[in-house]
């Protein structure tokens, strides 16, 4: 067992345990609104005593990973509500805020694919087909696809094999994705009339990742979100 004696918990006692409880996040072991263990286990667990284990909560809660709720526990706090990285609340008419965002979006996006043409594996590469085939399948049941849209883009990060990418995605997909999608639901017929040429992009982004081509990958992401900054202009009241 290990034995921490000292007034101020030993730093990378307390380094272990908040790896150890983002790696759970990040994996989905623990998932948005999952109680943590208690103080109690995670000291058990890591042999360390409560004030280490406290240390490193206080740690996940700072940067908006967690929250405590009083009497009941320490809780999983939802997708991209990590206080680290932070956007201004954006309305769907602030064209500047949209700008500036898109801008992110498409760098974030590009270099994710670029990566994913190199780094995926085989079961990579099925999940980013599988997500393909749920948005056709969305489509002819005349659904939106928000979710496998979702599933889509978060399959081409994963393969990234990098954490940070895979972050900045969540929080990014809280906040930004959601508000654009947000706005296509608002005149869905415009989007069916659009529909083939999003899908025809994100068969163009899979098949530059499957040949393992990072320039040709990079390019149909770039190209794809800056056609969905486009379309935005349709799915926006007049």
């Amino acid at each position: 067992m290990r034995n921490d004696t000292a007034s101020v918990p030993n730093q990378s006692l307390t380094e272990d345990i908040v790896e150890w409880l983002n790696d759970e996040i990040r994996s989905q072991r623990l998932k948005p609104g999952d109680k943590l263990p208690s103080e109690k286990q995670l000291g058990e667990q890591f042999c360390v005593s409560r004030s280490v284990v406290r240390e490193a909560l206080s740690q996940l809660k700072s940067e908006g990973i967690v929250n405590s709720q009083q009497g009941r526990g320490v809780f999983v706090n939802e997708r991209g509500s990590r206080q680290a990285f932070r956007l201004d609340a954006m309305a769907l008419n602030d064209a500047e805020g949209l700008e500036h965002v898109i801008e992110l979006l498409v760098t974030l996006e590009a270099a994710a694919a670029r990566y994913a043409a190199v780094r995926h594996t085989p079961d990579d590469l099925k999940r980013i087909k599988q997500a393909l085939v749920g948005m056709e399948y969305a489509i002819i049941n005349d659904r939106l696809g928000d979710e496998e849209d979702y599933a889509f883009h978060q399959a081409i990060v994963d393969s990234t094999k990098n954490p940070h990418f895979c972050m900045l995605n969540e929080y990014l997909e809280r906040h930004v994705r959601r508000l654009i999608r947000q706005a296509r639901t608002n005149t869905a017929a415009n989007y069916q009339n659009l529909i083939e040429a999003v899908q025809d992009e994100h068969k163009a982004i899979v098949k530059a990742i499957e040949n393992r081509d990072p320039a040709a990958a990079a390019l149909a992401a770039e190209t794809h979100l800056r056609n969905a900054a486009k379309r935005l202009n349709k799915y926006l009241p007049d």
